[in-house]
């Protein structure tokens, strides 16, 4: 049974529960009204009168009083914690203060592979719902077990590739436009974050569409399936880098702090290299084209970048 219905099976008795609580408190002033009685007339005869009758007369008022606090007293809410740091997120973010830190994003499964046969029949029987042509690379991760920013471990064997901002887990195809060949595959990852590329592939994707000797190639990139919206919604950011120097990437975020008071700033070591993140309130899109517009590092660039 689902959690709205144990909600409406339980109205009822929680009405009933009231009654109880409430015929409990009248009960109970009755006793504690008859007790302070005793107690008065056992004042008024002094230490003559039989000792027990007070002592009765005790025991009632604290068992009154007792019984009605118990019908009356409600359990307190739970107390609520901060949301855990993204799956992919540098340790650095981590670190964040507790009022400051960006919400989790879910992580994005793929099938094993990158793509399965429901996949290929799937682009094999479809129409391309978005287009785009660039310049592919292709990319390994520098240490076993990395994970790719969907969430999952990244693989060299899998048919997966990176973009900066199609929606995570589109199922993708990209055709080498010097040799014709082509392969399926998924979104896991970001990047490239280099100017004037679209596209990092998996070794396994860059073999299949023969950039994995050329090493760069021009390519057709055609969307057949998101799980979401490609022209609306998301959670954005832009990602600034890469600096060679540490101390000029937190300068950048001291700066982008306070010009963005109410964004979360990062900065974070990448390989053999330092990033600036920045995540705008609510991970909004139109505030991150706007920083990514008017943000000019002195040393590398800034990138829109979709985190969902």
């Amino acid at each position: 049974m689902s959690e709205w219905a144990n909600d409406v099976v339980s109205h009822p008795f929680a009405d009933r529960g009231r009654k109880d609580g409430a015929r409990g408190l009248v009960v109970s002033h009755a006793f504690a009204k008859e007790g302070r009685k005793h107690g008065a007339r056992e004042l008024v005869q002094g230490r003559s009168g039989p000792r027990w009758i007070t002592i009765a007369a005790a025991l009632l008022l604290l068992s009154a009083s007792g019984c009605g606090h118990r019908h009356v007293s409600r359990q307190a809410p739970p107390q609520t914690t901060a949301p855990a740091p993204e799956a992919n997120s540098p340790a650095s973010e981590a670190t964040a203060p507790e009022t400051a830190r960006p919400a989790r994003i879910a992580p994005t499964p793929v099938p094993t592979g990158g793509v399965n046969a429901e996949d290929r029949e799937y682009v094999a029987t479809h129409r391309p719902i978005y287009s785009q042509k660039g310049y592919a690379t292709w990319y390994t991760a520098p240490y076993k077990g990395r994970r790719a920013a969907n969430g999952e471990v990244f693989s060299d064997r899998a048919m997966t590739a990176a973009h900066r901002t199609l929606p995570m887990g589109s199922l993708i195809v990209v055709t080498n436009l010097e040799t014709g060949q082509s392969g399926a595959m998924r979104i896991t990852d970001r990047g490239p974050f280099v100017e004037g590329r679209i596209l990092d592939l998996s070794i396994a994707s860059a073999k299949a569409t023969g950039i994995y000797r050329l090493g760069t190639a021009m390519v057709r990139l055609d969307v057949y399936q998101t799980p979401k919206s490609i022209a609306s919604g998301g959670r954005w950011c832009v990602q600034i880098g890469a600096f060679h120097s540490e101390r000029r990437a937190k300068k950048l975020k001291e700066q982008l702090l306070r010009s963005y008071p109410g964004s979360n700033v990062i900065e974070f070591p990448g390989e053999d290299s330092y990033w600036v993140r920045i995540r705008p309130e609510r991970d909004d899109r139109q505030e991150a084209e706007l920083i990514a517009r008017h943000v000019r590092p002195q040393e590398g660039e800034a990138f829109l970048t979709r985190l969902d």
